[in-house]
């Protein structure tokens, strides 16, 4: 990808503007470990996010998701929750150590029963069900044995997605193979602010590698496996990188984290190459001899579209002092997540932030879309993701009102219907998430959801937003601010 630094200006409205495409999918979603619970039950092992959970200080407040929001006791009111609202898909992931306990061997039945029975729950309402192999549940014995920087494990991953394929290809026709690699690789392995925990900017860069192989193998088994008609893609969480300023050294520092937090995925996987500029900034660090041959011609595997994961943007700078990577909105740590830019600042964009702290800017979702249209102009594109947390909490009319929430979702999804009408092809639209739940390093303290979870009972309560969301996938169309349909 070539570098992106300043805004686009909006495509002119037109007298449709806030009408979506017939047969746009309007979707929710979900990640196994952050609703699932059940962490022991009918043969799931533990993965590195049960491990780390457990570590003394590495989530807040000790949280961990043995019981999450107990979505494999609940998954029916769940289903029910979601034909209410309307949605026409609902993305969720699989556990891996669930349906494959310890990563391999053969499957688990109970566990994959269990994705079976939602399934067909949810095909009987109408709901599209959307599964991401791998949502950063790395079972932990992999890890033991070395985890995403050996190459083993992309054979391992290859094997699993046989077995979902096999057990679940009659009734599911879109597959996603990885949620955010970079999370997994570059928080994962660099900062050790996500699961395993482990701060080697080196296993970080083999672990990048070894996530796009193991999506390129696992696409070749999903296809060996598929009828004709199933649909296979990836799902990446493609920063918006912006400069502070327009000076040179700016402009190098958007350079060098666009390489590491995008073209690192983005050029094997739809380019067949590494980008050149990235190898030689990572160059004091590796020679990138785990890339063997064949591994870009495995990787580069035809898609039939990306998936795209948005909540804000990321403004950056060259370092005048020390680097200031803990502001990047991912988690404080003394290690940097961006091997090889030591010398790059990030900064908090001016203007609101949610409950993370991370800037509300629907003007970086257009432009990051116009973005993939010119570089990628046959890629279709889903928003795979696209939300926000606040701080909310039940009224004493058992209500939660989440208005800085419908704000967020109606001017993201205002920058989603404006590339549309400019020329992108965006399919859909999933927001984050269907339920408050596990936010990871977080824990419980942070409100994702469209529905509220009343962790010691497990009570839901659709918020506002839940309320207003369902209306715009019903109508297809975006309401006014007064919530009123054009």
């Amino acid at each position: 990808m070539t570098t992106v630094t300043r805004r686009v200006a909006p495509a002119p409205a037109s007298t449709n503007a806030l009408r979506f495409p017939q047969g746009f999918t309007w979707g929710t979603a979900t990640a196994a470990y952050q609703i699932e619970g059940a962490a022991s039950v009918d043969g799931r092992t533990p993965s590195i996010w049960d491990t780390y959970s457990h570590t003394p200080g590495r989530v807040r407040n000790g949280d961990t998701g043995d019981v999450a929001t107990d979505h494999y006791h609940r998954w029916r009111e769940d289903v029910a929750i979601m034909a209410d609202l309307g949605v026409s898909a609902y993305r969720f992931s699989l556990s891996w150590p669930r349906v494959q306990p310890t990563g391999r061997g053969p499957a688990v039945q109970k566990g994959l029963d269990f994705y079976r029975a939602l399934t067909d729950a949810l095909l009987e309402k109408g709901i599209e069900p959307v599964v991401t192999l791998y949502h950063w549940d790395l079972p932990q014995e992999l890890e033991d044995a070395g985890g995403w920087p050996e190459r083993v494990t992309s054979d391992r991953f290859a094997d699993y997605a046989t077995l979902a394929a096999l057990a679940l290809g009659d009734r599911v026709k879109t597959w996603t193979t990885l949620n955010e690699p970079w999370c997994s690789a570059f928080l994962g392995y660099g900062s050790g602010v996500h699961a395993p925990g482990r701060t080697d900017p080196v296993a970080a860069l083999r672990a990048a590698h070894h996530l796009n192989l193991a999506h390129g193998k696992a696409v070749q088994a999903l296809r060996a496996e598929l009828p004709s008609r199933a649909r296979t893609s990836i799902t990446l969480n493609i920063h918006h990188v912006r400069a502070l300023t327009e000076a040179a050294e700016d402009l190098d520092a958007v350079r060098r984290i666009d390489a590491l937090a995008n073209r690192v995925f983005t050029g094997p996987l739809l380019e067949g190459a590494y980008p050149q500029d990235l190898l030689q900034d990572t160059a004091g660090l590796t020679d990138w001899s785990f890339v063997q041959d064949g591994d870009l011609a495995t990787i580069h595997q035809p898609l039939d579209f990306l998936g795209v994961n948005y909540y804000t943007p990321t403004l950056v700078s060259a370092a005048t002092g020390e680097a200031s990577h803990g502001s990047d909105g991912h988690g404080a740590s003394e290690h940097s997540p961006w091997p090889g830019a030591d010398r790059v600042a990030f900064h908090r964009p001016e203007g609101s932030t949610t409950a993370m702290g991370w800037a509300v800017d629907p003007s970086g979702l257009y432009d990051l879309l116009m973005r993939l249209k010119a570089e990628f102009p046959a890629m279709p594109l889903m928003i795979t993701e696209n939300g926000a947390a606040f701080d909310d909490y039940v009224n004493p009319e058992g209500e939660v009102s989440d208005p800085e929430r419908i704000a967020y979702l109606h001017g993201h999804l205002s920058a989603v219907q404006r590339a549309i009408v400019a020329g992108v092809d965006v399919r859909g639209y999933f927001l984050w998430s269907l339920l408050d739940n596990f936010e990871w390093g977080y824990g419980y303290s942070k409100r994702f959801g469209a529905v509220y979870v009343d962790y010691p009972t497990g009570k839901r309560i659709p918020k506002a937003s839940a309320r207003w969301y369902a209306d715009v996938a019903r109508t297809g169309m975006l309401p006014d601010r007064d919530g009123e349909n054009r």
